[in-house]
């Protein structure tokens, strides 16, 4: 079973959520959706400043395998991205809670309260399995 951080949020989607002290989202994708996806090879990011919506696609994650779009797991506007990304986005495989995607100044940080926790969510994947 992929590994699931106890101190995140997480989409149904897949998507990861980690407030942060400066009271940021920061955004990535689960264990488990990169393990399905298989070597990532692209990453498409959202513009700085963008505005997003709970569940708006916010870019896009290319594999081997396939193309898969990035949500936003709750509205915000977009203040920072990880450019890293765009020169190593294999590193989402190697280390996908630590290789985020971006992060949000969220209009309402009680939406994280809707999205699954870690049991939540190990139950939800492995429902799908």
């Amino acid at each position: 079973m992929s590994h699931i951080p106890a101190d995140l949020r997480f989409a149904a989607s897949h998507e990861w959520a980690r407030l942060e002290a400066d009271g940021s989202v920061t955004v990535g994708i689960s264990d488990h959706a990169q393990e399905a996806l298989g070597d990532v090879v692209f990453v498409e990011l959202p513009e700085l400043g963008k505005e997003l919506n709970a569940g708006q696609e916010a870019g896009v994650v290319e594999s081997v395998k396939a193309a898969s779009d990035i949500y936003s797991p709750i509205g915000g506007q977009v203040v920072a991205v990880n450019e890293a990304l765009g020169d190593a986005p294999e590193s989402v495989n190697g280390d996908p809670y630590g290789s985020w995607f971006f992060k949000l100044k969220p209009r309402d940080a009680a939406e994280l309260d809707k999205l699954l926790d870690a049991s939540a969510y190990k139950a939800a994947c492995d429902a799908d399995a």
